[in-house]
């Protein structure tokens, strides 16, 4: 029970643009005529380290996916493909006049796309008015286009900035300033490593998701969804950051006021278990720590003899509440108590539900049980009669450390400070 659980943060989704092609290119898809959502995606788990930022370009319609429902969030993304995504993204007037590039003729499929993406100062050509559509675009040119495009300009010492990235002397001369403006604004974000940048590498699907959201987030024009991976220079500012813990995360809980619970398999019973170790991010930073609570019920499962725990509320040690959608798998171990029998001592020091222990009253004909403590402190006495005349009684024994750890069923998104 040492062992610390570990998760990746986030949620998911992420397609190719939706552009409806001429030449089709392979990140280019027409647009589909239905919403998906960041799990529909068969190669991005809800947590993919991108998940979150993917999931929310998604559901804005900035990206669309690929016929087979992937997302393939490791391919490469090239120039043409990028000036389609900035433009869905940004509404932007035009701060120049177009310009005609050499190797960009009037039929290519993002010909109107890269004009737009120049007019409005979100990228440029090279020498000799070449554009180069299909060459991969490098990380540093994706910062630079996002931090021009905007119009922002580093407010530091741009040097000084750059330091924070132990690869730094990789970012070429033209893209310093712009990738320091970026980095001050929150547009950078580096997985798995926030002190390497990576400059000249090509930019992923993932990765360019991920920037554009932030370049949204810090023109005002997305709510922020902060994730681990976020460059933030100012470590110490108490700005609230959102950490998604995602569906199927596991989390250890304990129940110390006894060794076993006791419960009919008709009853609903109040309970409330602890957190018994802290659940981290991947990088060690802890989002519910030991000592947390649980709060929900042993409820009968549909269709079955059994029992199960729903959470409804966690509540941190600091005192933070969030609505929890989490639960432990179905209870089914049953134990006939019949009439006249003596209880066992495991039973004798177990906690009961009213319902269970009003049967074991009436049946065992052992009236102490009757009056020990209950789980939520419910009255017994009117439900005594229930049980009246019954030879045996079918009750649910629960382990509480084995048969109560739970999985979240629904991201849970916690504010951390």
């Amino acid at each position: 029970m040492a062992v610390t659980k570990r998760w990746q943060s986030g949620l998911a989704a992420f397609m190719a643009m939706g552009i409806t092609a001429g030449t089709v290119a392979p990140m280019v898809a027409p647009a589909p005529s239905f919403a998906q959502t960041a799990t529909s995606f068969s190669d991005v788990q809800s947590n993919y380290w991108a998940a979150q930022f993917i999931q929310s370009l998604a559901q804005r319609g900035v990206i669309a996916g690929f016929p087979d429902g992937s997302f393939r969030p490791d391919e490469q993304v090239t120039r043409a493909q990028f000036a389609a995504m900035v433009n869905k993204a940004f509404q932007k007037n035009q701060i120049r006049q177009g310009t005609r590039f050499v190797d960009v003729n009037s039929s290519y499929w993002a010909a109107s796309a890269i004009q737009q993406a120049y007019t409005t100062g979100f990228l440029s050509g090279y020498p000799g008015n070449r554009f180069e559509p299909n060459q991969a675009i490098p990380r540093e040119q994706v910062l630079v286009s996002l931090a021009n495009g905007l119009e922002y300009s580093a407010q530091n010492n741009v040097e000084s900035t750059l330091q924070y990235f132990n690869d730094s002397n990789n970012i070429s001369g033209y893209a310093r300033s712009p990738i320091a403006a970026a980095t001050e604004n929150r547009i950078v974000v580096n997985y798995p490593n926030l002190k390497f940048l990576n400059p000249n590498r090509t930019a992923t699907r993932a990765q360019v998701a991920a920037f554009i959201y932030q370049a949204l987030v810090s023109s005002n024009q997305a709510a922020a969804i902060n994730s681990p991976f976020i460059v933030a220079l100012n470590a110490d500012e108490q700005t609230p950051v959102a950490i998604v813990i995602p569906q199927g995360t596991a989390i250890p809980v304990k129940y110390d006021k006894a060794e076993k619970i006791v419960v009919t398999k008709d009853e609903t019973a109040p309970l409330t278990l602890t957190v018994s170790q802290n659940v981290v991010t991947e990088r060690g930073q802890v989002i519910i720590p030991a000592g947390s609570q649980v709060v929900g019920q042993l409820k009968p499962v549909k269709g079955e003899k059994g029992s199960q725990f729903v959470a409804d509320k966690l509540i941190l040690t600091n005192g933070q509440e969030y609505a929890i959608n989490a639960q432990s798998e179905p209870i089914t171990k049953i134990e006939t108590i019949q009439k006249g029998s003596r209880l066992s001592s495991a039973l004798k020091s177990a906690v009961y539900g009213a319902g269970a222990a009003a049967a074991v009253s009436v049946v065992t004909g052992d009236r102490a049980i009757a009056t020990e403590e209950v789980l939520g402190g419910a009255a017994i006495g009117g439900l005594i009669g229930a049980f009246f005349g019954k030879k045996s009684v079918d009750l649910i024994v629960i382990d509480p450390d084995t048969d109560l750890q739970m999985t979240i069923g629904q991201n849970l998104q916690i504010s951390l400070k």
